[in-house]
């Protein structure tokens, strides 16, 4: 019997567009299957069928051998299928985390003892044993996601839909979230997982990829996941193991399509071993064979003295707690959580001291609940430091006078940008900073058409549109808009590009990189994306449990794989590849300086070193 029977379902919103058109697919029970897609293309309405959230408009769906459609049904349904949304703030519904937790169990009317044993259970699985009494409202957007996971584990669900469950975890989160669905998938847990990180794709039983609301392709991870081709039509990411594959095949080094940089590595150093010695060194640089992707090209980076005292934005010494009443900073028990930070740590930063230079681009990388996102805020006045003192432009930023000028030149990007839209139409949207500012109503216009025209927007097309009409993408650009009109000196954005598409995750990154670039504007990105940091930033700031692990160049910073895993983090594609070779004693295939990053010239390292005949 099928687990999930979705039988030509249709499903519109507004009566005219069709979220879902003519659904067809099954999942079988006890499997594990992978759905793609981009933005926009029927995945959360999907999820959310099968949860019985929505009903068809036609068609029919089936879940464990019930209709979806029957009232009778309902309640046994989501008994049975247990959904994680992609925002988790959608989910929590206690205070305290291990209510929240036990909220699910509780509606099932299970007695007290079996209720405790599953919360426990579930929150160690994600990592959080020793967090039970901890406050949601307090916790980090990673934090929540895993809370939102243990509530729907401690509801023994026979059904699991992961909608873009990973999208704010660190990498050790969604190593963690793999580890879980395999476990019960394991144990005959049908696992669904939404998801935009194909490398997470290559572990399902089963990939689908939706587009315009229907199938656009089926099969294993094998037959789907390395098909560059198709994967580019459907505006998808080739993953790296699949990229490197038929770039070293285009090189005429002999190896496999691979789905995992482990099994590409392996095959690698079997012909590494056999390799010709005689080869002449330095041959495959004669040749260009596969032109490497501008996005994958890390920028020149530029010399920093950073020593400026005048530094643009300046920590010193700055401690933030959320439990101001405990500022000892002492813990019951030292418990260190296996996907974060500790338990009982009442510091979201520690003793914290860094300079920002006027025009650089600052990658902030760091563990869910590390005290990224607390630093954003209090980098651009929304939080007071416990102790220590942020400056921007010199001037205190807790000092209600000076500190609401510098506000004035600090533009910040939340996690989720579209959720700061509110007003009724996109230009009194992005002219409510401004004027807010005091600037005349005479500029404002000018402001908003300039602002939007910054994120390739016409203010004549939509300016009377209401945000909340656009598609997602839009909406995140009329959000980066709002904050543009205030002519800031620096953006900050706290993981901009959080649950996007590949596609449309590049045009967002291309748009920060020229305002950057183009604009003057200094930058700062929060990301879990050690790929993206190291093409785009001049330097790199790592957090550990509160406290500046790191602050260096990315080829510096991405030195030290092993100290970056221990905390939870990982490194560039092309750096762990060169290092897993290195491991395996092929050191000589471990790019340098500049191209410590790029694809291409670890290709032409290893096909020089294999021998490639081209």
């Amino acid at each position: 019997m099928a687990a999930i029977d979705f039988d030509t379902v249709s499903f519109s919103y507004d009566g005219m567009h069709h979220a879902l058109d003519e659904l067809t697919l099954s999942i079988e029970r006890g499997s594990f299957t992978c759905i793609l897609g981009g933005n926009g293309s029927g995945k959360s309405t999907f999820a959310k069928h099968v949860n019985a959230l929505l009903s068809p408009d036609s068609g029919s769906v089936r879940i464990l051998d019930l209709d979806t459609s029957n009232p009778e049904n309902v309640y046994p349904i989501r008994a049975s299928a247990g959904m994680v949304f992609q925002n988790p703030d959608d989910q929590l519904v206690a205070s305290v985390i291990e209510e929240d937790v036990a909220f699910g169990p509780e509606n099932l009317g299970l007695p007290s003892p079996e209720i405790r044993k599953r919360v426990d259970a579930a929150l160690e699985a994600v990592g959080l044993s020793g967090f039970e009494r901890n406050e949601t409202s307090a916790l980090s957007g990673g934090q929540k996601q895993r809370v939102a996971i243990a509530g729907v584990l401690a509801m023994h669900p026979e059904i699991i839909v992961f909608d873009e469950a990973g999208a704010m975890l660190d990498p050790r989160g969604r190593n963690g979230l793999l580890r879980v669905c395999h476990e019960l998938n394991d144990k005959g847990m049908t696992i669904v997982l939404i998801t935009h990180y194909m490398e997470d794709a290559a572990e399902a039983d089963h990939v689908i990829v939706m587009k315009d609301g229907h199938v656009a392709a089926s099969g294993t991870p094998s037959e789907v996941l390395t098909a560059p081709t198709l994967l580019q039509s459907l505006y998808l990411e080739v993953p790296f193991a699949v990229r490197m594959s038929h770039k070293l095949r285009a090189a005429h080094v002999p190896v496999d399509v691979h789905l995992s940089d482990s099994s590409l590595a392996t095959q690698l150093a079997e012909l590494l071993e056999h390799a010709d010695a005689t080869v002449v060194a330095g041959e495959s640089e004669q040749n260009s064979y596969v032109h490497e992707p501008a996005a994958s090209i890390p920028k020149q980076q530029r010399p920093c003295a950073c020593t400026d005292p005048s530094a643009l934005i300046k920590f010193e010494n700055v401690s933030f707690t959320y439990q101001p009443h405990n500022k000892s900073g002492k813990t019951r028990n030292g418990i260190q959580a296996d996907w974060g930070n500790e338990p009982d740590d009442v510091w979201a930063l520690k003793d914290v001291t860094f300079s920002i230079e006027r025009g650089e681009f600052v990658g902030i990388a760091g563990h869910t609940g590390s005290g990224k996102s607390t630093l954003a805020q209090l980098a651009c006045g929304l939080l007071t430091p416990t102790s220590g003192t942020v400056r921007v432009e010199g001037a205190d930023a807790s000092d209600k006078k000076l500190g609401a000028l510098s506000r004035g030149r600090v533009g910040v990007v939340f996690q989720y940008p579209e959720h700061q839209l509110f007003a009724a139409t996109v230009a009194e949207d992005v002219a409510f900073g401004p004027r807010n500012m005091g600037v005349s109503e005479s500029q404002i216009n000018e402001r908003v058409r300039h602002a939007l025209e910054m994120v390739h927007l016409d203010l004549d097309e939509i300016g009377t549109a209401s945000p909340f009409a656009l598609s997602g993408g839009q909406q995140r650009r009329v959000a980066f808009a709002g904050v543009l009109a205030m002519e800031p000196d620096v953006l900050i954005l706290d993981e901009p590009v959080a649950g996007l598409d590949p596609a449309t995750r590049a045009s967002f990154l291309e748009l920060i990189e020229e305002l950057h670039e183009q604009r003057g504007l200094t930058v700062v990105v929060v990301s879990h994306n050690m790929d993206d940091l190291a093409r785009l930033s001049d330097r790199v700031l790592v957090l550990d449990r509160g406290r500046v692990l790191a602050f260096d160049a990315p080829q510096a910073v991405f030195a030290d794989e092993a100290e970056l895993k221990a905390v939870g983090l990982g490194v560039p594609h092309v750096v762990h590849l060169a290092n897993d070779l290195a491991e395996r004693g092929f050191a000589g295939c471990k790019p340098q300086g500049g191209d410590a990053f790029s694809e291409d010239a670890l290709v032409n390292l290893i096909a020089t070193q294999v021998g490639a005949q081209r």
